[in-house]
């Protein structure tokens, strides 16, 4: 028999205080807030703004050496309003907690451009919304892909990085009157640079035979545009993948140019899946022999056109329908602000 029972409030004691929303957009606040904030700080704010939702461990794939580095930092960014979070519930274990842009972050990124906070287009309710919303999977698996790329790209043995990382929002603005990928990725290497289309599959798109109608929509912007850029699919088993890529091939057959819609796909049940740079992706058209890694389908598809080598050179980063350019993918390079490591 419990005698000394706890009242409920006490629970959740623990929990951070911060300060109103009408407080957190205060001129007094901001100028505050402004030295508090590092580069890092503010180049996370866009990363948010354009991405909307990462996990703790996705962000500290983005720009921190450790999840607990990150979640230190990013209670203090909770506190101050520049992020807010959520936790979904799973039915087993404990879900990471998920961060979203708040008013405060998303203040100090409109008073960076000069305009004002309805001129990007933010409301806290709209970003909110992404925790209630049944794409809230999708949409932290596909920014996994590329969070796992950038952490990759950090290791010593690894010769190369991404280039240009846009989301599907960005990539509806620019493309969305033909398609709309989940996203748009471009990594470099020495031996060359590959752009590519991501389309994230989770298996809730039946038959799989929706998954293959994208490609005539593909092969229309390449038409469209001149340009020959690859499709990616991840999937999330191998059972999966082998009807996505049934559905894609009678897709492909149907084409009057294959050759302008290359495809390669891959699934989470790979001994690489953890691993974006290992042998993970198998081309649909081309010498489909074997799995590759990411840097080395340049040489299954060899009518590729050779792209620009800076990303300066990136068509539409700067477009007249874009609220705001896009953000390097990379984390910019410590400078005298503190609190980097």
């Amino acid at each position: 028999m419990i005698t000394n029972a706890v009242p409920p409030l006490t629970l959740r004691a623990c929990r951070p205080k911060r300060i109103s929303r009408r407080a957190a957009v205060t001129g007094e606040y901001l100028a505050r807030l402004a030295p508090r904030l590092t580069t890092r700080d503010r180049w996370l704010i866009r990363m948010l703004y354009e991405h909307r939702v990462f996990t703790s461990g996705q962000i500290a794939e983005l720009a921190w050496p450790s999840v607990r580095a990150a979640n230190l930092r990013l209670r203090q960014l909770y506190m101050w309003r520049v992020v807010d979070r959520f936790q979904p519930f799973v039915s087993y274990g404990t879900a990471p907690m998920h961060y979203i842009l708040d008013i405060a972050g998303a203040t100090v990124l409109a008073r960076e451009e000069g305009v004002e906070l309805r001129a990007i287009g933010y409301r806290h309710e709209r970003a909110m919304s992404i925790a209630y919303s049944l794409l809230l999977a999708h949409a932290v698996g596909t920014n996994g892909v590329f969070t796992s790329l950038i952490a990759r790209s950090r290791q010593a043995d690894v010769d190369g990085f991404l280039v240009a990382w846009w989301s599907e929002a960005r990539c509806r603005r620019h493309f969305g009157d033909v398609v709309c990928p989940d996203g748009y990725g471009r990594w470099w290497t020495p031996a060359g640079e590959l752009e590519w289309f991501l389309e994230y599959d989770r298996g809730t798109e039946r038959p799989a035979k929706r998954v293959g109608d994208k490609l005539p929509r593909y092969a229309k912007l390449a038409e469209n545009t001149s340009i020959v850029t690859p499709v990616l699919v991840w999937t999330p088993t191998l059972r999966r993948e082998s009807g996505v890529r049934h559905a894609l091939g009678q897709a492909l057959a149907t084409l009057p140019d294959p050759a302008t819609v290359p495809v390669a796909t891959t699934n989470g049940e790979l001994p690489t899946a953890s691993d974006p740079l290992g042998d993970s992706w198998l081309p649909l058209n081309g010498p489909a022999s074997r799995r590759r890694p990411l840097s080395a389908l340049l040489s299954a598809w060899p009518q590729l056109p050779l792209l620009p080598a800076t990303q300066e050179d990136i068509g539409g980063s700067n477009g007249a329908n874009s609220l705001l350019p896009p953000p390097v993918p990379q984390c910019p390079k410590p400078g005298t602000g503190h609190g980097w490591w």
